[in-house]
C-alpha cells in the first residue's frame, strides 16, 4: 500500500505521486473501494486507480544507488539490434520490453535501437517510425524515473549518464 507523497511508476504514465487515497463518488467507480489518486509528473492530468489493481503495473521509485548502479553497467551491456520486416512483429517486440517496466531492460531496448539508428544513418537510410516512437516512449519512461532517483530535471539525464559513462570509461583505462 503507497502512502500520500510516495513517488511510483505506474504502467506506461511513468513517474506518479500519490495525492490521496480515497473513495470516490462516480457511476463510473466502485463506491466500495480506495481509488489512489495519481499526479503524473510529466503530465497534465490526474489518474485514479483502485488499490486493490491488478492489471495496471505499479512499483516504487528505484533509489538513487540503484539507478546510478544501472548506469554503471551501461558500458558492460550488450545489446543486439532487433529487425522485422513485419510492422506487427516489431512493436509487439518493442511493447513486451516496454511493459516490463524496468530500467534495465528500458537501457538495453534505447541502446539497441540507438545501434539500429546508426547502422541506418551510417546507410544513408533514417530510423523507421515504428522504432522512433518506441525508442521516444522507452526515454521518457526511463529518463522520468531516473530524473526522479537521481534529483535532478528529467532535461539533464541524458548529459548526465552520458558524462558518467564516459567519465568510468577514463577511470577504465587509467
Amino acid at each position: 500500500m503507497y502512502q500520500t507523497g510516495d513517488l511510483i511508476v505506474y504502467g506506461s504514465v511513468g513517474v506518479c505521486r500519490v495525492e490521496e487515497l480515497k473513495k470516490l463518488d462516480s457511476e463510473y467507480a466502485d463506491n466500495q473501494k480506495n481509488y489512489y489518486v495519481l499526479k503524473p509528473l510529466y503530465g497534465n492530468c490526474m489518474v485514479y486507480s483502485p488499490e486493490d489493481n491488478t492489471r495496471i503495473y505499479i512499483r516504487p521509485v528505484i533509489t538513487r544507488e540503484n539507478a546510478e548502479q544501472l548506469i554503471d553497467m551501461i558500458p558492460m551491456i550488450q545489446t543486439d539490434v532487433y529487425h522485422s520486416r513485419v510492422l506487427r512483429e516489431l512493436t509487439e517486440h518493442y511493447e513486451a520490453i516496454i511493459d516490463k517496466y524496468s530500467c534495465g531492460e528500458l537501457i538495453e531496448l534505447t541502446m539497441s535501437i540507438y545501434a539500429k539508428k546508426k547502422l541506418a544513418e551510417d546507410r544513408g537510410n533514417k530510423l523507421g517510425a515504428i522504432d522512433s516512437k518506441f525508442m521516444k516512449q522507452a526515454e521518457a519512461l526511463l529518463f522520468g524515473e531516473l530524473a526522479v532517483a537521481l534529483d535532478m530535471p528529467k532535461a539533464e539525464v541524458p548529459v548526465y549518464i552520458e558524462e558518467r559513462v564516459s567519465g568510468r570509461r577514463l577511470r577504465k583505462a587509467i
